[in-house]
């Protein structure tokens, strides 16, 4: 029998252990039914290598799917990519994801890699199948693809995103035979048993600071509510769901779906949290909010980025979202009662190394007013980190001043490049180290004077200490050396959820 079945694998991630790998399951469903195939989970797997070789040894399989994202992923997703083009040399090998969209040039150049999928796989996946099993050497008509023929990359077209009502369902039952989804779902400060969900694929703005503008250049589209409250309401019925957590890199763009989807999850018993901008949200009524408030949205998690509306237009924020604006969002969330999670990234590029120390201290500053504005508002710290967005201005700017991504796709192993897409330690010339002690000291006051909610284990006795060590520290601005605020998060097994996620072991 020719081999014709394919593994689909997603790479264990540091805070993605409960969460039900969409990706492939994506990707599974537009060839169940059509192709055999077998998912492995590097997040539950003690040796997935050991999976993969087993079914691999069979002669069975023709092709490996691997969906990478930046940072841990990278970790099992390399070396074991190249153990299988080494030992079985006849698979073809798939990458997708935001690391091998973004980084297609290290990835086809290791050799291990004969073709990248940049963007949605539903299409692409099904067809590449069939143009290999009838040995056809022509991709050129697939759409998404990118490879290499005669040294050159080739770049086939860009597919119009698909009407996610129309992709087949998750083969939700097909991993529960192998990995119960029982076991996904984990307690977080949302509820006790979080279901982790994607209703849409892309964004429509063009941050020059985001991985997602590559992939799909300003396109979203996204499931009707209709649709993602039936999938919700199985998972109710099924297995009694209390907290839903949508991954969506921007949940809310259309308002209306929004609106529609609160209002069919009145009276459910389950909270949510998902994504969006807050120029977007800011332009709901208060009506609305308090809909979505009442149907269960607990948090939002917004991309603030600065205070400081030059770095926002840098940024491809401005016009529509300032400083002041980030400000009455969170004074006007208050009063709803649904938290802001504001992210904010530090270290952009500047012309001098004392602007960059200015930009450093507004923003540290900014974030303390915000404070000042909303308590409750939730605070998540980025370094800046590069994408290669060619082409544009500040990817040019980034370049002129020394920095480069690694020429070799092992490289990206080593520990400094995996902080890199931690967005906790960037590489980038014009950050001193300084710099970044300075914020790092900054985060650990702030995460001791304002502990997150979302870690529902500091509270009461630990979460009234933690905040009287750290006051005297928060108030002056002395953040050298907060050896004892580390000393009790480390103590308490404190969780940042911009790295670990939400969700408790």
């Amino acid at each position: 029998m020719k081999a014709s079945k394919a593994i689909l694998f997603n790479p264990k991630s540091a805070d993605h252990k409960h969460r039900i790998p969409n990706s492939i399951l994506q990707v599974g469903a537009s060839i169940h039914g059509k192709y055999d195939y077998e998912f492995v989970d590097g997040n539950k797997e003690k040796d997935p290598w050991k999976r993969i070789q087993e079914y691999l040894d069979t002669g069975e399989f023709a092709f490996f799917g691997c969906t990478v994202m930046p940072g841990p992923q990278l970790k099992q997703a390399i070396p074991i990519t190249r153990k299988v083009k080494e030992m079985f040399p006849q698979v073809t090998i798939v990458w997708g994801g935001y690391f091998a969209g973004n980084q297609y040039k290290v990835a086809l150049n290791s050799g291990w890699v004969d073709v990248v999928i940049k963007g949605p796989g539903d299409t692409a996946f099904p067809n590449l199948i069939e143009a290999v099993l009838d040995e056809k050497d022509d991709w050129s008509h697939i759409k998404n693809l990118i490879y290499k023929r005669g040294g050159e990359f080739v770049f086939t077209a860009k597919e119009q995103l698909p009407d996610m009502d129309n992709l087949p369902n998750f083969p939700y039952q097909k991993l529960d035979e192998k990995y119960p989804l029982r076991n996904y779902l984990g307690k977080t400060f949302l509820g006790n048993k979080t279901l982790s969900y994607h209703s849409s694929f892309g964004c429509p703005f063009t941050c020059s600071f985001c991985a997602v503008v590559p992939l799909y250049n300003a396109r979203w589209k996204g499931m009707s509510a209709e649709r993602i409250m039936k999938d919700v309401d199985w998972f109710i019925d099924q297995y009694g769901i209390d907290a839903i957590e949508f991954h969506d890199n921007n949940f809310f763009t259309s308002r209306k779906r929004v609106v529609e989807f609160s209002k069919l999850m009145l009276n459910k018993g389950v909270s949510w949290w998902g994504e969006g901008r807050i120029d977007t949200i800011n332009k709901y009524s208060d009506e609305d909010l308090i809909l979505m408030c009442d149907a269960g949205l607990k948090m939002i998690f917004l991309g603030a980025e600065t205070g400081n509306d030059e770095v926002l237009a840098q940024m491809d924020k401005g016009g529509t979202q300032s400083g002041a604006q980030i400000k009455s969002f969170a004074a006007r969330m208050k009063t709803i009662g649904i938290v802001p999670e504001y992210s904010f990234v530090l270290g952009m590029p500047a012309e001098t190394e004392e602007k960059v120390w200015e930009q450093l201290e507004f923003d540290i500053s900014f974030i303390k007013e915000i404070k000042k504005i909303n308590p409750e508002t939730e605070i998540i710290i980025y370094l800046y980190s590069p994408v290669p967005t060619e082409g544009s201005e500040l990817y040019d700017q980034i370049r002129s001043q020394g920095f480069s991504f690694p020429e070799k796709l092992e490289d990206w192993l080593s520990p400094s490049w995996e902080n890199f897409d931690k967005r906790k330690n960037p590489l980038t010339p014009w950050l001193t180290s300084k710099m970044v002690d300075r914020i790092s000291d900054f985060e650990t006051v702030l995460n001791g004077f304002y502990p997150t909610a979302s870690d529902f284990r500091i509270k009461g006795f630990k979460k009234g200490l933690m905040r009287s060590v750290s006051s005297l520290r928060y108030k002056t601005g002395f953040y050298r050396y907060p050896y004892e605020i580390k000393a009790m998060h480390k103590l308490w097994k404190y969780r940042q959820p911009e790295i670990e996620g939400f969700y408790a072991e």
